[in-house]
């Protein structure tokens, strides 16, 4: 939608990080305006263009598109990575990440998208276009289709179980290093198969001390250039997890043992800087996980 002919504008870095269910006209508009009236290009894996009238309707831009990359022969085309390069805003709409890290990753698709973080271009993701904006990434590899969503249930009695499937160095978002991303977070009760996840990086020795911003539905991350984010929209908001021990147990088909994971929990409107990692108007508490169950410092033991 607009006009197809390219044009350049004064971008202004940014990350738009959200956390999936309903839309936050607020986290999109932010996002338009880093892109500056530019063109702003959805990316998925499958669906259709509906996202094409909703920005145009939120945003003031020169174009609205839609690019569905299906598989890894498309993204091996020149003309997809010379589409990618001419936007000004990349959008990674929800859908199955598997898609995106099977079907993108070592491609000229992935590379057109990093070279335009390395120029300060903004970006935003939701649900699985969240979930592959970290450094370290869950890819959602499944053996079949229709396999049910990895739940805590799964992870937390088993940290090695055969679909805690993590891999790392796909996109690079400046302020997301040696970062998880996790979206859909307390509506689905993510919260043990993320303290796996952190265990697993930490055990595999892939990093000493990872983080991780998880974020509730209809919760967004705004972070600016210079990597202090505010929370946005209706939903708990975001969390902020930090472990400080490495795992006691973290074995194949043996419950997690794994202490001293700090989370800052920031609700609408309160702010977090990713460089320093602290935050302003959230709550501070600790987790630690026992032969597999969850323990809090929070009242009634609450973990979100």
């Amino acid at each position: 939608m607009g006009n197809k002919d390219d044009v350049q504008t004064k971008l202004t870095a940014g990350i738009a990080m959200m956390g999936g269910g309903s839309d936050l006209d607020e986290a999109f508009r932010w996002l338009c305006s880093r892109g500056a009236g530019g063109d702003f290009l959805i990316l998925r894996a499958r669906g259709d263009d509906d996202y094409n009238p909703y920005v145009n309707g939120l945003c003031k831009t020169n174009s609205v598109a839609t690019l569905i990359i299906p598989n890894r022969e498309a993204a091996e085309d020149p003309a997809v990575a010379d589409i990618i390069r001419k936007a000004e805003v990349v959008f990674i709409a929800s859908g199955d990440q598997s898609n995106y890290v099977r079907g993108w990753q070592g491609t000229p698709v992935e590379d057109a998208i990093n070279a335009g973080l390395a120029a300060g271009k903004p970006i935003g993701g939701t649900s699985a276009g969240l979930a592959v904006e970290g450094e370290f990434v869950y890819g959602c590899l499944k053996d079949k289709p229709d396999d049910k969503d990895l739940a805590s249930t799964d992870v937390l009695p088993n940290p090695y179980f055969e679909r805690v499937t993590l891999v790392r160095n796909f996109l690079k978002i400046p302020h997301l290093e040696n970062l998880l991303t996790d979206s859909h977070f307390a509506k689905r009760d993510r919260m043990g198969r993320t303290l796996g996840f952190l265990a697993r990086l930490i055990e595999d020795r892939w990093s000493q001390h990872p983080r991780e911003v998880a974020i509730d539905e209809k919760s967004a991350v705004l972070v600016e250039a210079d990597g202090k984010a505010t929370v946005v929209g209706s939903g708990k908001g975001a969390y902020f997890l930090l472990p400080s021990l490495a795992p006691d147990v973290c074995r194949k088909d043996v419950p997690l043992t794994f202490r001293g994971v700090s989370v800052y929990r920031v609700r609408t409107g309160g702010r977090f800087d990713l460089d320093s990692w602290t935050g302003t108007g959230g709550t501070a508490y600790s987790l630690s996980v026992e032969r597999g169950a969850i323990k809090s410092t929070q009242a009634k033991n609450s973990v979100y």
